[in-house]
């Protein structure tokens, strides 16, 4: 059974992907820091201590996919946004690189692939450039999905993805952890760098 990793588990968005990985018969490792409140999981699903800020070498092992659905939020200090979404990301790719894992995929966000430097979260988005491109830059399978501003909504699952889709629009979590799943275990997101908004 195919084991996947989720960095961010105990998030909104992760929350909601290990619950679709768990649905979907997969065997998803939730990720979780030592205060993190982990009773959104699913019963049974297997834990693993980490700390994006910290991570031991073996945080990866025996994983086939690692799914990066963390984010320090836009909110956070400079500081802590280069700790979790550049740095932390950029050292579990390395980590999945070293112990064999076959497939990475990235949640990212819409404005990462150019961040305008001016745009009120330009700090946030040079950092998630710079996971990207460390991504890209390795033998892993990647894929990378970027959505526009996210909501806790649950989603209908129609979904926009692509170069037309509207900046301004809004992406249910729901959906987005739906995209993350099927990237994970899906031949036909290897490779691919999508932009993605939910449709009403």
């Amino acid at each position: 059974m195919m084991q996947v990793l989720v960095a961010g588990a105990t998030g909104n968005t992760g929350q909601r992907l290990v619950r679709e990985l768990h649905e979907r018969g997969l065997n998803p490792v939730a990720m979780v820091r030592e205060s993190s409140d982990t009773s959104g999981l699913p019963e049974g699903v297997a834990q693993r201590q980490a700390d994006l800020t910290d991570l031991s070498d073996d945080v990866t092992e025996g994983c086939d996919v690692v799914v990066f659905a963390a984010g320090s939020g836009g909110d956070t200090s400079a500081e802590m946004t280069d700790k979790v979404d550049r740095d932390g990301a950029k050292k579990l790719i390395d980590l999945s690189v070293a112990n064999g894992v076959r497939r990475f995929v990235m949640l990212s966000s819409i404005g990462a692939g150019d961040p305008d430097p001016d745009h009120e979260l330009g700090h946030y988005l040079q950092a998630k450039h710079e996971a990207d491109e460390h991504l890209k830059a390795t033998d892993l399978e990647y894929a990378i999905l970027r959505p526009v501003a996210l909501t806790d909504e649950r989603g209908t699952g129609e979904v926009r993805l692509g170069e037309n889709v509207d900046p301004k629009g809004e992406a249910a979590r729901g959906d987005v952890a739906k995209l993350l799943a099927d990237a994970a275990e899906s031949p036909e997101w290897v490779g691919k760098v999508l932009h993605m908004e939910s449709v009403d």
